[in-house]
């Protein structure tokens, strides 16, 4: 839909960034971040979603499609603008500085946030209230149901709603009208929750974009079935009269799983949304864009064609591959908004039709190095292959560090790897990091993991686990200027 220019950038979700409160925040560490990018001339920083994470802790199960993650609003930031004071804050904060833990965090965290929002709702002045209000004006498209959502979870202890009781989990009107009047406080806590994260990371995105950094993040295919989408929206997705999918998301064994992967998001009713013009999904990538400068489409594959799996199954192996609208879904937003920067992720079982709409679209695919000295892969991921209009990655998310990778690799796999590019295997990941840099791929990309050399335990996500994972952070001291100059080198030889 949009060319991309020669240019790289690392890869390295919000969480991951170091902080005194055991998780990465919108504040002072991920300003440090892009000022080491700028040094390391790069030009991209991608992230993963940046939604409202429920249970087993993945930005790619959220609670909303729109609404970004409390957790991440910057304590620092709210005791500069006094909604918080240094008093509230615990003496002594025993977090663990390489990973994230979840448990801890978040018990710690939303009672801060929650703590600052109601000082604002009590204190905020006459100019913080407007502003306030026109965020929640030009965004009550969305706010208002999420909001809602999460105050009736919050009083249900946090259940899914399919276990709240019946008349609010249909939303019947007299329900819908009697919550909304009893956590009316509770409802605008919420919202002011989501005041404070558009209004942190608007002026961490504007920092990046003043510096020559474009953002690029990340829109999961499917939305999670808790979801203030998944109940407020029922008609956008498969359905029965209770409420109850009658099939749910996930693909076919692959290089991942042997029994490949249940991730039981509700499918989308692409017969209804055809009929809107595509409208929900239209006003999600615009609210995207309103976040990102390039956005990455995971599991692309799923607008051809998605794995269906009857609702209840144990794993993914009994589905069917059904049809999607992929085509006029694209042409839809592109008539709506133009040419956009998207990035396809085209991973997987990848068919004819899906390489159809990807290069009618001319969407640039992903390329994983990783994959390309796998015997047990083809060898359309070797970069002598690769098309101009594609994403390199050293790995991703899903993916091993490159030195875990390589340290689990066959003899045979790691002497093609000297053959192939004659790298030096004492210094693997920076060997890979420059064959992906050196690539015709208009654009490559590195987790930070691999800038840093670190192993196996430094392993972002396993696909298919359900929780355990997202965790890795990285430590203050880890990353240094050397580095950022090293890569600057690399990027300045290949032109990035």
């Amino acid at each position: 839909m949009n060319k991309f220019e020669r240019s790289s950038g690392i890869l390295l979700h919000i969480t991951s960034l170091p902080g005194r409160f055991g998780v990465g925040s919108l504040g002072r560490e991920a300003y440090s971040f892009i000022d080491w990018l700028i040094v390391a001339k790069q030009s991209l920083w991608q992230i993963l979603p940046l939604g409202h994470t429920g249970y087993g802790d993945s930005p790619y199960q959220c609670y909303s499609a729109f609404a970004g993650n409390p957790v991440l609003i910057d304590i620092d930031l709210l005791i500069e603008q006094g909604w918080l004071s240094e008093d509230d804050v615990p003496d002594f904060l025993p977090f663990n500085d390489s990973e994230v833990e979840f448990g801890r965090v978040n018990e710690l965290k939303w009672k801060l946030v929650k703590l600052a929002a109601s000082r604002f709702a009590e204190h905020a002045s006459l100019a913080q209230k407007a502003s306030f209000e026109r965020f929640k004006e030009a965004n009550c498209a969305w706010l208002d149901d999420y909001s809602f959502y999460a105050a009736v979870k919050h009083s249900f202890d946090e259940k899914p709603w399919w276990e709240w009781d019946y008349n609010i989990r249909m939303r019947e009107h007299n329900a819908v009208f009697e919550y909304k009047n009893r956590l009316e406080s509770q409802i605008e806590m919420f919202s002011i929750l989501q005041y404070f994260f558009f209004s942190q990371w608007y002026d961490l995105k504007a920092y990046a974009n003043k510096n020559g950094i474009k953002i690029v993040g990340d829109i999961p295919l499917y939305i999670a079935h808790d979801s203030s989408d998944a109940w407020c929206r029922p008609e956008i997705f498969m359905f029965d009269e209770n409420r109850n999918p009658s099939k749910v998301a996930g693909v076919p064994p692959d290089y991942f799983s042997e029994t490949g992967q249940l991730w039981g998001n509700p499918l989308y009713n692409w017969d209804y949304l055809k009929q809107t013009g595509f409208k929900w999904w239209i006003d999600r990538v615009k609210a995207n864009f309103n976040l990102f400068d390039v956005l990455r489409i995971d599991h692309f594959r799923g607008l051809a064609a998605f794995w269906a799996i009857p609702f209840g199954e144990p794993t993914a192996v009994n589905g069917v591959w059904l049809s999607a609208p992929g085509k006029d879904l694209l042409d839809a937003i592109k008539a709506e908004m133009g040419a956009i920067p998207l990035i396809a992720e085209d991973l997987g079982v990848i068919t004819p039709d899906v390489e159809e709409l990807r290069d009618s679209n001319m969407l640039p695919g992903m390329k994983i190095l990783q994959f390309a000295f796998d015997s047990n892969e083809g060898n359309n991921f070797l970069p002598h292959l690769y098309p101009h209009n594609s994403v390199v990655y050293t790995g991703t998310h899903d993916n091993d560090t490159v030195i875990g990778w390589f340290e689990a690799a066959s003899e045979n796999d790691k002497r093609f790897v000297q053959e192939y590019f004659n790298a030096d295997l004492n210094d693997i990941s920076w060997s890979m990091i420059k064959l992906a840099w050196s690539s015709v791929s208009n654009i490559a990309i590195a987790p930070l993991q691999d800038i840093l050399s670190l192993g196996s335990e430094s392993r972002m996500n396993l696909p298919g686990k359900p929780s355990g994972y997202w965790r890795w952070r990285y430590k203050k001291e880890a990353l240094n200027f050397d580095q950022a100059l090293r890569l600057a080198r690399i990027t300045k030889i290949y032109n990035r």
